[in-house]
C-alpha cells in the first residue's frame, strides 16, 4: 500500500468517524485492486415485514398500520429533529441489531483481512456496501449466507409557466382547494445533489396557512457547518447525504462537494422546486423579472437524500443507502433525476440493486419516478428499466425565449439568449424585450480580426471563444458587436458566456454573438442571462449564414491581409419576453426512446418505456446560492434548465396531488391514472410530434409513437378522476422476474424467495399494466388486463385502432361496471403479414358518465401464417 500524505490521513481519519465501519488488519492485498462490492444477505429485509409498511391488500389499494423499522447508525454527524418536533417511530435497536450481523459475517468470511464495510442494509435490501478486493468479493459470494455480490457502479443526474401550460390553477389545484392546499401532507424524497435550504421556495412561512406536521413522516435533518440547525422546517422536514462510497475512493472533496445535504450543483435544487417549491415566488435573474414560480405540488413536503455530487457524479452503494434511509423514513413518493452510466449486465437489466432497491420501495408503498435519460433520440437509449418504476420522458411546454439577429442584407437569424434590447427600427414591434438599441445596426467584428498584435497569438485555437480580454483591442471592439466562437469548451465549462460578457463589457463593445461551433452537436442550449446585449446562433446552419455575411462584407489588404474595413452589421433583437407557441408538447431530441428490453436483445423488450411525457425543456426552478453545475447561473437564485431531470419531478409533484385525493392508491394505482388520462395531441389538436435528430430538431419532426412518449403527455386534472385503474402487485412483478429464462438463481440472489413458491409466471405482456407491449408477435396472442373501477357505476364502450400488419379485436366492447369492481378485458391479435417495423395502435374505453381511458398497443415483429411481408 502506497504511503499516505496528510491530506489523505485526514480524509481516512474523517471518514473513520462518519461512517459506520468494520476496519481489520494484517493483509497483504493490493488495495489498488480494491472497490466497492454491494453485497445482499439471504434474509428478507424489514420492509418485508413491518406492519407499517404493509402490502396492498386484494382490492388493489394499500393499508397502512403503525409498526417499526429499522435505523441506520448516525456516526458522528450530528443530527436534530424537524422544528415540529415529532417521534420516532423507527426502531433504531433493530438496524443496530443488523449492522452487528453484518460486521461478525466480515470478520467470519474475511478472517485477520482488510476491508472496510461502507453502509449496513436492512430496509429494503438486508446487505452491505463494502470496499474489498475482487478475492475477498468472490470469498463473500461463497458463504452460503451471501446471496448477491455486485460490483458498485456510476450513475449522473440525467417552473414558473408549466403550471399553466399543464391547467393547474383551473384543474388540478382546485379540486384540492388551490395552490395552498394542493400536495398537502404528502412527502416527496429527492435522491439528487441536495438543496439550498435558505431557498424562499422552501421556506415554512411563505403562507397565511401553517404547514401542518407529516405525521408519517420520521426522519431526520443532519446539523453541519453548511446545514446549520434550523434548516429543516415544516415544508423541508428531512435532510440527510450519502458519500461512503465515493470517500472510499478518495474522489469526495468536501469543500466542493460539501459533507452535508447542502447542494454545491444546483440540481437538487431545482428538482425539489419543479416538484414541491412554494407558490407565487419572484424569478429574478440579472436583474429581470420572469414572472412568479411554483411547483407542482406546492404544499407537500420536502426531504432531501443527497447522493450526487458535482465533481463526480455517485455511486449505486450511496443511492441505493439513500433509497433505503427515504423508505425507512416514510415518504410517499421517491423521484430520482438519476440514470446509470450503462446498462446494467447480467441476465435482465432489471436485476441491479437501485431497481431491486426501489421494487421493495414500492412493496412497501413508494410510488417511485425516475427520469428516462438524456441519451435519445435513437431507439433502446432509455435508461430507465423496470416495470414498477414510472419513467418520464421530456417534451417542450409552449413558453419560449427567442431573440435573433437582423443583419444588414435583411437576412434574419434566430437564436437563445436572455439580454438587452438593440433593436433595428423596423423590427421595433417584435422586440420589445431584449437586444441592442432601437434603430440602429452595429458592426460585426470577428475575434479573429480584433486580436491585439502586441500580446495576442493568432494562431491561438481558443482566443476565438473570448475569454481573455488583454488578448484584444478595444479601439477594434469598442461600439461594435464581437463575434465569438461556442465550442465544446462552453458545453464542459472551460469557456464561460459570463467570463465573455465581462471582456466585452471591458472593451466597451456594443454586445456580444456567439456562433456554434461544428462539433458541439447533441447538446440543449438553454437561453442564458446576459447583462449586456446578446445572442447564441445555436444552428450550425445559421452559424454558417452568419459568417458567409460576414466574410463577403470584409474589404481585406490583398499583400498584407488585414481588414481594411468591417462591411457586416447587426442588430440583436429579443430575448427577455416569452413567446407561446401552440406547437406543444413535443418530444425532445435528447429524452431517451424506447423500446426496453430486457438484455441486449430487442426481441424481449415487453415492458413500454418511457410510461410518460412531462415538461422538461425550459424550466425555470430554484436555484442553489452555490451552484455551480451552470457557471452562467452562479449568484442566481433561479435557472432555467433542460433535461428529463426536469421532467421526472413535474410527475413527482402531480403523483402527491394524486395521492393527496386518494391516498389508499398504491403505486401502480397512481402510475394508472397517471398513464390512462395522458393525451395524445397537441395544443392544436395534432398528433404530438418528435424530434428525431440533433441538428436542425425542429426540422426533423414526425408523430411520436409509445417508444417516444409512452402513454403520452401528462394530464394533470385527468389523473385525479381516472375512473378506472390497473393493478399490479408486488407478487405479480416477482412472477415476472421469475419467467425470464436464467432467473431463477438471480431472483433468490437478490429477494431471498424461491420461484417455486410462485405457482406461475407472467410474461411482460401479461403483467397488468396500462400498456401492451409485444417484441414479437408469432401469428396470434391473447393477452388481458383487469380494470377496476374507482369512480361510481358506469357503463363503457370499447374502441380501438390496430398496429400495422396486425388484427385487434377486444372483448367484451361493452360493459357496466360499479364502483370497486373488477372487469377482465380479453385482447386478440393476429400477425397479418411478416413485418420486423415496429407498429402501433390504441384502445379506448369510453365511459358514459365522461370518463375515457387511453391504452397504446405496440408491437414489434410480426411473424404472419401468410407469406405476406410488409416493411
Amino acid at each position: 500500500m502506497g504511503s499516505f500524505d496528510l491530506k489523505h490521513l485526514m480524509l481516512l481519519f474523517w471518514f473513520v468517524l462518519v461512517v459506520p465501519h468494520c476496519l481489520c488488519e494484517e493483509d497483504d492485498s493490493d488495495d489498488s485492486s480494491s472497490a466497492v462490492y454491494i453485497v445482499s444477505l439471504r434474509n428478507s429485509p424489514a420492509s418485508h415485514y413491518y406492519g407499517e409498511l404493509r402490502e396492498m391488500s386484494s382490492n388493489g389499494f394499500q393499508v397502512k398500520s403503525g409498526g417499526g423499522g429499522g435505523g441506520a447508525s448516525s456516526g458522528r454527524i450530528q443530527f436534530h429533529k424537524p422544528r415540529y418536533g415529532n417521534a420516532t417511530k423507527t426502531n433504531k435497536r433493530y438496524g443496530s441489531y443488523v449492522a452487528q450481523v453484518h460486521d461478525s459475517l466480515l470478520k467470519k468470511v474475511l478472517k485477520g483481512e482488510k476491508y472496510l464495510k461502507v453502509y449496513s442494509y436492512h430496509y429494503l435490501i438486508d446487505g452491505f456496501a463494502v470496499l474489498v478486493t475482487q478475492q475477498q468479493a468472490e470469498k463473500l459470494a461463497r458463504s452460503s449466507e451471501v446471496s448477491n455480490v455486485v460490483l458498485d457502479f456510476s450513475v449522473r443526474t440525467a417552473t414558473t409557466h408549466t403550471p399553466q401550460f399543464l391547467g393547474l390553477p383551473q384543474g388540478a389545484w382546485s379540486q384540492e382547494g388551490g395552490f395552498e392546499g394542493a400536495g398537502e401532507g404528502v412527502v416527496i424524497g429527492f435522491v439528487d445533489t441536495g438543496i439550498d435550504p435558505t431557498h424562499p421556495s422552501f421556506a415554512d412561512n411563505k403562507s397565511e396557512h401553517a404547514y401542518p406536521v407529516p405525521a408519517h413522516f420520521n426522519g431526520i435533518c443532519e446539523v453541519t457547518r453548511d446545514f446549520p440547525s434550523g434548516s429543516c422546517n415544516r415544508k423541508l422536514v428531512g435532510a440527510r447525504h450519502f458519500a461512503a462510497s465515493a470517500i472510499t475512493r478518495g474522489i469526495f472533496n468536501s469543500t466542493q462537494d460539501y459533507a452535508s445535504p447542502f447542494d454545491g450543483d444546483g440540481h437538487g435544487t431545482h428538482t425539489a422546486a419543479v416538484a414541491a417549491g412554494n407558490h407565487g415566488i419572484p424569478v429574478i435573474v440579472a436583474g429581470h423579472h420572469f414572472g412568479n414560480a411554483s411547483g407542482m405540488a406546492p404544499r407537500s413536503h420536502i426531504a432531501v437524500y443527497k447522493a450526487l455530487y458535482k465533481s463526480f457524479g455517485g455511486f449505486a452503494a450511496d443511492v441505493v443507502a439513500a433509497i433505503d434511509q427515504a423508505a425507512q423514513d416514510g415518504v410517499d413518493i421517491i423521484s430520482l433525476s438519476i440514470t446509470p452510466n450503462r446498462r446494467p449486465p447480467g441476465v435482465a437489466t432489471f436485476f441491479n440493486p437501485i431497481d431491486m432497491a426501489l421494487l421493495s420501495a414500492v412493496k412497501a408503498g413508494i410510488f417511485v419516478v425516475q427520469a428516462a435519460g438524456n441519451t435519445g433520440p435513437s431507439p433502446t437509449s432509455v435508461s430507465s428499466f423496470s416495470p414498477w418504476i414510472f419513467t418520464v420522458g421530456a417534451a417542450s411546454h409552449d413558453r419560449i425565449y427567442s431573440n435573433s439577429m437582423f443583419l444588414g442584407n435583411n437576412v434574419t437569424i434566430p437564436g437563445v439568449g436572455l439580454a438587452l434590447i438593440t433593436c433595428f427600427f423596423t423590427l421595433l414591434l417584435l422586440c420589445r424585450s431584449a437586444g441592442t438599441s432601437v434603430g440602429k445596426l452595429y458592426t460585426l467584428v470577428h475575434a479573429h480580426h480584433a486580436l491585439n498584435n502586441d500580446t495576442a497569438d493568432p494562431d491561438d485555437m481558443y482566443v476565438n471563444q473570448c475569454q481573455d480580454a488583454s488578448k484584444f483591442s478595444k479601439d477594434l471592439v469598442r461600439g461594435n458587436l464581437l463575434m465569438c466562437s461556442y465550442s465544446i469548451r462552453f458545453v464542459l465549462g472551460l469557456s464561460t458566456i459570463k467570463q465573455t460578457l465581462g471582456m466585452a463589457k471591458n472593451l466597451s463593445a456594443a454586445g456580444v454573438v456567439f456562433y456554434i461551433d461544428p462539433f458541439v452537436i447533441g447538446y440543449q442550449i438553454n437561453p442564458v442571462p446576459m447583462k449586456m446585449p446578446g445572442i447564441i446562433i445555436a444552428s450550425t446552419n445559421d452559424s454558417k449564414i452568419l459568417m458567409q455575411y460576414y466574410n463577403s462584407s470584409l474589404e481585406v489588404d490583398a499583400v498584407s491581409k488585414k481588414v481594411n474595413k468591417f462591411g457586416a452589421v447587426a442588430s440583436i433583437c429579443g430575448g427577455l419576453k416569452a413567446n407561446y407557441s401552440n406547437a406543444a408538447p413535443k418530444v425532445m431530441y435528447y429524452s431517451a426512446r424506447g423500446p426496453d428490453p430486457e438484455d441486449t436483445l430487442p426481441h424481449e423488450a415487453d415492458i413500454l418505456k418511457p410510461n410518460l411525457l412531462a415538461p422538461g425543456n425550459l424550466i425555470w426552478a430554484a436555484w442553489s446560492s452555490l451552484g455551480t453545475d451552470s457557471v452562467e447561473f452562479q449568484g442566481e437564485n433561479f435557472a432555467i434548465m433542460s433535461g428529463t431531470s426536469m421532467a421526472a419531478p413535474h410527475v413527482a409533484g402531480l403523483a402527491a396531488l394524486v395521492r393527496q385525493k386518494f391516498p389508499n392508491f398504491s403505486p401502480t394505482a397512481v402510475a394508472s391514472a397517471l398513464s390512462t388520462t395522458a393525451s395524445q395531441h397537441d395544443k392544436n389538436g395534432g398528433p404530438i410530434m418528435a424530434q428525431r435528430s440533433y441538428a436542425s430538431a425542429d426540422l426533423n419532426l414526425s408523430p411520436a409513437t409509445p417508444f417516444d412518449m409512452g402513454s403520452g403527455f401528462l394530464n394533470a386534472t385527468g389523473a385525479l378522476n381516472p375512473g378506472l385503474i390497473f393493478y399490479s402487485s408486488y407478487d405479480d412483478y416477482m412472477a415476472f422476474l421469475c419467467g425470464i429464462n436464467g432467473s431463477v438463481p438471480v431472483v433468490l440472489n437478490y429477494t431471498g424467495q424461491n420461484c417455486w413458491s410462485y405457482n406461475s409466471t407472467v410474461y411482460g405482456a401479461d403483467l397488468n399494466l396500462p400498456s401492451i407491449t409485444i417484441s414479437k408477435l408469432n401469428q396470434s396472442r391473447v393477452v388481458q388486463r383487469t380494470v377496476q373501477n374507482v369512480a361510481g357505476n358506469e357503463t363503457y364502450s370499447v374502441g380501438w385502432s390496430a398496429p400495422y400488419g396486425v388484427s385487434v379485436s377486444v372483448s367484451p366492447t361493452h360493459f357496466t361496471i360499479a364502483g370497486g369492481e373488477k372487469q377482465v378485458l380479453s385482447v386478440l391479435m393476429n400477425a397479418t403479414a411478416n413485418s420486423s417495423v415496429a407498429s402501433f395502435g390504441r384502445i379506448g374505453l369510453f365511459g358514459d358518465q365522461g370518463h375515457v381511458l387511453s391504452i397504446p398497443l405496440s408491437v414489434i415483429v410480426k411473424i404472419s401464417s401468410n407469406n405476406n411481408t410488409v416493411s
